[in-house]
């Protein structure tokens, strides 16, 4: 045993790692060696380390395994005094910080015929088996680095940090690089998606069209069309007008067929055609028509049982209402109209919409002017007239003398063998109210006044306003169709939408029937008062129709205005003589601004000229004072008030603002401020006659006559006219006045003195003075 004990090779048990113990093997110093580059060699387990044609294998130092059966008692042999040379692909190891690769954690397999007995004690030769290059697997991020020939780990790494700081930068550039290449592109594109914006083959013009409306219908800009025409030899601006044939051959050009359309055509709206089936029965509508205070609105308040003509300035009907009176026969619509020479285009527009014509004419005073114009609009409307003749209480009345005039204009009372239907009447007392009523009914029992009840709504704008909190407003008289709540509608040159809908009384409803006036809200524009009313299919047709008129509208208002030509050049330079009195008029109703706008014009004359620079419906408002303050007007204000912020801006800008509330007071106030704006006329008056009788040569003051006064008197400084042989051969002063050796004031018929002259020398005997006064008088409209 003991034998056996011995012959057993002595083995020391170690770790998987790269250290051996000390006691037996010493530490090998390392060589450091130049590294050689090495290629590496990805395979699908490990990365080998590919070997060159310069590649040897290191020698092993350890002896020659024996073969045999003396193998299994032999000794392991010494290790060599020399320690073994790393090859050149070996570089410095460091045992304490290089990784294991996962591979060699085995031992490793010995060579054919080297190395001592499977199982023995390590030696020095394997050791420097070991120490053959390891395999490097490139480190991933967050692994250590792999430091290079003579380098510390902390160089490695700081210099792996820089290396991740260096391709952090470089990624951090493309990335950069590849956004801006993304913001160009997308610029390139934009821009090429705005270029490639198609002309449209065809368009529709009308026959005069500006450069920048032709600009947006081909979708191009208005310089490039402006530089098409001045290399065809025009020279226009971007607002300036061109023909159809102009613009036909400038959109030739560009490859666009234009064709010319009257805006007209397009902006009338089809109206939908009435059957048989469809006609049903409506109520009249009846105008009162009349002169004014003659009691048309008491008459109507007689019937409606209500009071309208206190609510009125001055007692005086300004505005038109309209009314609807339901009564056990059926319902009748009243047309309330003014009776002021003024709202001449109110009774027009009464005239226009109505079935019947009540003329109402006081028995005191017969026929007046405004009823002979009021007699005429019916005519002209060729509608029948009812004649209600009113006051018939006084005690001054004659209905026959009233009978007598209008027979003159063909109204024959039916007693007297004609046609028309005569009504005596007192709105006072309310007498014959029940006769007259009868008297339309029977009118409109003979009419058979049928309307289409199934239609699009169709109507007329009796007036217009704007209201505090509720906008734009105005009274809609529908002739056929049912407007309902919601239906969009053109109302003259706007659009809007039935919003919300009120009757005379202020109640809500919900449709209106044909001869029905209702408020309507939802305008987008205020309408003017004989516009008409019609409902469309849809609120884009509505816009559009709207959008085409308007443009009609800016075409005609540009063909009124004139150019200076030679022909009106004199005509020009006339015009610039004449003051201009420049006004602005806002009223409570479109109506009202309308007739206060045709009373004012009517006082211009050949000196002076009324120029209304805006009349519209509303409050004043800051604009009109700014308006007003550029241009250098007065503001007239009827039946509203400016807002606190324009009247503080009008006290800043000298403004005058002047309210009114009756018509008169309108036509007075600007009268009389017309005529202080009138040069005053200079009348020339003979105060005195001055004969002369003999002349004195006074040194160093000239030529002095020695006058006779004939007649009036002389006075010191007047204005003289020398006349000789009847004829005015000079006009001077009198410089100087004596009687005798004293200067005096003025001398009386009959007495003698002497009189200088002012720059005139040549005075004889025979020659008359005479004595004019010039006097200014002030001119009347």
């Amino acid at each position: 045993m003991a034998q056996e004990q011995e012959k057993k090779p002595k083995v020391t048990l170690i770790k998987h790692q790269d250290t051996e113990p000390k006691e037996e093997t010493p530490p090998t110093p390392a060589v450091p060696v130049k590294k050689k580059r090495v290629v590496v060699k990805k395979t699908k387990k490990v990365v080998a380390v590919a070997k060159t044609d310069t590649q040897e294998e290191a020698p092993s130092t350890e002896p020659p395994q024996p073969q045999g059966p003396e193998a299994k008692t032999s000794e392991p042999t010494s290790p060599p005094s020399t320690p073994p040379q790393p090859t050149r692909e070996e570089g410095p190891r460091d045992r304490s910080r290089s990784p294991r690769p996962r591979g060699d954690r085995r031992p490793p397999r010995p060579q054919r015929n080297r190395g001592p007995k499977p199982g023995g004690p390590p030696s020095r030769d394997q050791g420097a088996d070991r120490a053959k290059p390891r395999l490097r697997i490139t480190p991933k991020t967050g692994a250590p680095p792999v430091p290079l020939a003579g380098e510390t780990p902390e160089a490695a790494r700081a210099r792996q940090q820089k290396e991740r700081e260096r391709e952090r930068r470089r990624e951090l550039y493309l990335e950069k690089e590849r956004e801006q290449e993304e913001k160009i592109l997308n610029q390139v594109k934009r821009k090429k998606k705005i270029e490639t914006n198609p002309v449209p083959k065809e368009i529709d013009i009308t026959e005069a069209i500006t450069v920048a409306e032709l600009a947006k219908k081909m979708n191009l800009k208005a310089s490039v069309l402006i530089a098409k025409l001045m290399s065809m030899g025009m020279m226009v601006t971007i607002n300036q007008q061109i023909d159809a044939d102009t613009a036909t051959l400038l959109a030739d050009e560009f490859g666009c067929k234009v064709n010319v359309v009257s805006l007209y055509d397009e902006t009338v709206i089809e109206r939908e055609e009435d059957s048989e089936e469809d006609l049903r029965p409506r109520p009249p509508v009846v105008t009162v028509m009349g002169h004014v205070d003659h009691g048309k609105t008491k008459l109507l308040d007689a019937i409606r049982s209500a009071n309208v003509a206190e609510g009125e300035y001055g007692g005086i009907t300004q505005h038109i209402g309209a009314y609807q009176v339901e009564l056990p026969q059926g319902k009748i619509t009243f047309l309330d109209t003014p009776g002021h020479e003024a709202f001449t285009l109110m009774r027009a527009r009464g005239a226009q919409v109505t079935d019947i014509v009540v003329l109402v004419v006081a028995a005191n005073d017969g026929v007046m002017p405004q009823t002979v114009e009021a007699l005429n609009h019916a005519k002209e409307a060729n509608v029948p007239i009812i004649v209600a003749i009113n006051k018939v209480d006084l005690p001054d009345a004659n209905p026959d003398r009233v009978k007598q005039q209008l027979s003159e204009y063909g109204l024959i009372p039916e007693e007297w063998g004609g046609n028309t239907i005569y009504c005596e009447v007192s709105a006072l007392k309310k007498q014959g109210i029940q006769e007259l009523l009868e008297a339309i009914l029977l009118q409109a029992e003979v009419l058979e006044l049928k309307a289409n009840y199934s239609c699009r709504a169709e109507g007329k704008i009796l007036e217009s306003k704007i209201e505090h909190g509720r906008g734009i407003v105005a009274t809609v008289l529908v002739q056929r169709g049912t407007l309902r709540i919601g239906d969009p509608f053109v109302a003259g040159v706007y659009s809007g939408k039935v919003r919300a809908m009120f009757d005379e009384w202020g109640n809500r409803e919900e449709e209106a029937t044909p001869s029905t006036p209702v408020e309507v809200l939802g305008f987008d524009g205020l309408p003017e008062a004989g516009d008409p009313f019609q409902v469309t299919e849809s609120e884009k047709h509505a816009r559009e129709v709207a959008s085409k008129r308007q443009e009609l509208k800016k075409l005609e208002e540009a063909r009124n205005v004139q150019k200076v030509t030679l022909d009106n050049l004199y005509q020009k330079i006339q015009e610039g003589e004449v003051q201009d009195l420049k006004i602005i008029i806002k009223a409570d109703v479109h109506g009202s601004a309308e007739a206060i706008r045709t009373a004012l014009e009517r006082l211009s004359n050949e000196e002076i000229r009324v120029r209304i620079i805006h009349a519209a419906a509303g409050a004043v408002n800051e604009s009109d004072v700014r308006l007003a303050s550029a241009s250098n007007a007065i503001i007239v204000a009827f039946n509203v008030r400016p807002t606190s912020q324009a009247s503080t801006l009008a006290e800043k800008e000298k403004v005058e603002i002047r309210r009114y509330t009756i018509i008169y007071d309108v036509i007075d106030d600007i009268k009389a401020a017309m005529e202080g704006m009138l040069e005053p006329e200079i009348k020339e008056e003979v105060v005195g006659l001055v004969e002369v009788r003999e002349t004195f040569k006074v040194p160093r003051i000239g030529t002095v006559a020695g006058c006779y006064v004939l007649e009036g008197k002389v006075k010191r400084n007047s204005e003289v006219n020398v006349i000789r042989d009847g004829v005015v051969i000079h006009t001077t002063r009198i410089n100087s006045l004596k009687r005798f050796k004293e200067d005096v004031r003025e001398v009386d018929a009959g007495y003698e003195c002497g009189i200088g002259l002012e720059g005139f020398q040549d005075i004889k005997v025979g020659d008359q003075f005479e004595v004019i006064e010039r006097r200014e008088i002030a001119k009347k409209l």
